[in-house]
């Protein structure tokens, strides 16, 4: 009894182990972010909550979703942003460790895509021809896809 006892202590002071970001991340999350997917908002909640788990905090009409070791185009995403249905608009976002003008480098340096800023401010938003955008967020960069919700399928 005193070693299953003991295996069972062992077992309960060890460290919880994260698992590293699944291997579809760049596919699934960098395609949306990209807007070279159908966005649905319903898809991404799924795909972080079953490989990130839940998120933890929902604010400004999304779900946020906390993304250890997670990276796309050579850059750490620190969080993914999915919407909720309280906005009118269906987006997925993530905030990356590094500023609009290095992670718009990395995408164009990694992806091809290539960004115009739309606006002159001294902080400007950069779009890509798909609908992508990448934002600041105080001192890092925001990308996110965002459309409008589709019609309901009996107005369709």
């Amino acid at each position: 009894m005193r070693p299953l006892l003991f295996a069972l202590s062992l077992l309960l002071a060890a460290p919880l182990v994260r698992a590293a970001p699944p291997t579809t991340f760049g596919t699934v999350i960098g395609g949306g972010l990209l807007c070279r997917d159908e966005t649905s908002n319903r898809f991404y909640y799924d795909y972080m909550v079953k490989f990130f788990g839940p998120p933890y905090k929902r604010e400004g009409g999304a779900w946020w979703f906390r993304t250890q070791d997670a990276r796309l185009w050579g850059t750490e995403i620190v969080e993914v942003i999915v919407s909720d249905d309280t906005w009118p608009m269906v987006f997925v976002g993530a905030v990356a460790e590094s500023t609009p003008e290095k992670l718009e480098e990395a995408i164009v340096a990694q992806d091809g895509l290539r960004y115009a800023k739309i606006d002159s401010s001294r902080y400007p938003v950069r779009e890509a021809k798909p609908g992508s955008r990448i934002v600041y967020a105080d001192r890092r960069a925001k990308i996110y896809c965002a459309k409008f919700k589709p019609l309901p399928p009996a107005l369709r």
